[in-house]
């Protein structure tokens, strides 16, 4: 590798603009949730406690866990992520959830699977939930359709 390649796809001076990445959080990886939300400043703290509770709340069948080392809800596999930024919360609810509910999401800074909520507005909680539910529905059909195929691969 020559001396301006780097193993990132990323330049250098962006790089290293990037706080409370996603990078820097794989190099000082969480076991649980209540450890990633420490590490914030208190008013980003309540923001993300905020945006968990709410996703417990629509999704009481999923767990919590770590992955791509960010705060994650599980339910027959990935269902929602959220993270902490310096300037957002970024909510992580695939392709799907943005686009199912894009006309209320362009409002916010989005991408295919992301939405970032900025620090200094409240959070949307109840879109928050519609998004959390339909993603619920999404991973429960998906399961079974799943389910529905390997069943018949046994006949």
């Amino acid at each position: 590798m020559c001396k301006e390649q780097t193993a990132f796809p990323v330049t250098r001076n962006k790089f290293a603009e990037i706080k409370h990445s996603i990078y820097s959080r794989i190099m000082h990886p969480f076991t649980n949730i209540d450890e990633y939300i420490a590490t914030f400043p208190e008013s980003t703290k309540h923001l993300l406690e905020q945006i968990r509770e709410t996703i417990a709340k629509a999704a009481p069948a999923a767990e919590e866990a770590i992955s791509y080392a960010m705060p994650t809800f599980k339910l027959h596999g990935n269902l929602v992520h959220f993270a902490g930024y310096k300037n957002h919360i970024g909510f992580y609810p695939g392709a799907g959830g943005i686009a199912a509910f894009q006309k209320e999401i362009d409002k916010y800074k989005n991408a295919k699977g992301s939405v970032q909520f900025p620090l200094d507005k409240p959070l949307p909680l109840a879109l928050v939930t519609k998004i959390t539910k339909y993603r619920v529905k999404q991973n429960i059909e998906k399961a079974s359709l799943k389910a529905y195929k390997k069943s018949q691969r046994k006949k």
